[in-house]
């Protein structure tokens, strides 16, 4: 599929209609708005660590009057207003993805062969069902900007991308049970600048884990914004 301009970009509105599905944490979903998205393996981050996470994310809603004990936590931080609960995902959301950077557990897709089908699956619709940005497939995660025309093929894409792809990988290791943490996390993109910052950190994040050349599959439409060292864009057949 050749190349394309990234044209109209549509940034995250919060006086606008948007949608927050729980998936352990908060699904963000707003119609033709840039989304940053990052999925992880199974066991790419120690328990001792979900376990502080966990700690933090309920000290700071402890602090914004929710007690994390109530079974309505959820419900709470809902009615917040919409520039807190952004913040909430924004902040817990950059503190995983450091973790990620370290490259814990197996790290099945530092095997370029497996990396280069979780790109492949991310590219077979683009241009249909979405229109990607940049992607990065690292040993233990994955981060994705890409732009959906509605709330419903967001979330029905992600699903679909780790339902599939799980299934493939798993065959292919010869292996059994779940291959993706079920949980994740999502930005909307705010402006043109987190927009370009973000392109950036896609680009640097097999820098920052201190990766080598075939260790990673990058992504970009951008052909300025690109990992140090990298000779070659990922494409298709």
């Amino acid at each position: 599929m050749p190349e394309r301009e990234v044209t109209e970009l549509a940034f995250f509105d919060p006086g606008a209609e948007y949608t927050v599905v729980d998936r352990r944490l908060p699904h963000w979903s707003q119609a033709g708005t840039v989304a940053f998205l990052t999925w992880r393996t199974w066991d790419s981050i120690p328990e001792s660590v979900a376990t502080e996470f966990l700690k933090e994310r309920a000290r700071w809603l402890t602090e914004h009057g929710i007690r994390v004990e109530a079974t309505d936590w959820r419900e709470r931080l809902a009615v917040l207003p919409p520039n807190v609960r952004y913040d909430f995902a924004s902040a817990f959301s950059d503190r995983w993805q450091s973790v990620l950077d370290d490259c814990r557990g197996s790290c099945p897709l530092r095997a370029g062969e497996l990396a280069g089908m979780v790109a492949t699956s991310l590219r077979h619709f683009d241009g249909t069902r979405y229109r990607l940005t940049a992607f990065v497939v690292m040993p233990n995660h994955v981060h994705v900007l890409v732009t959906f025309p509605d709330e419903a093929a967001m979330l029905a894409q992600c699903e679909s991308w780790k339902h599939y792809t799980a299934v493939q990988l798993n065959k292919k290791l010869g292996s059994t049970g779940p291959f993706w943490q079920t949980d994740g996390f999502d930005h909307l993109v705010r402006s043109e600048k987190q927009y370009d910052a973000l392109k950036q950190y896609i680009a640097e994040n097999p820098w920052r884990a201190r990766l080598h050349a075939g260790e990673y599959v990058w992504y970009s439409v951008d052909e300025q914004c690109r990992p140090s060292g990298f000779e070659s864009n990922f494409t298709t057949e």
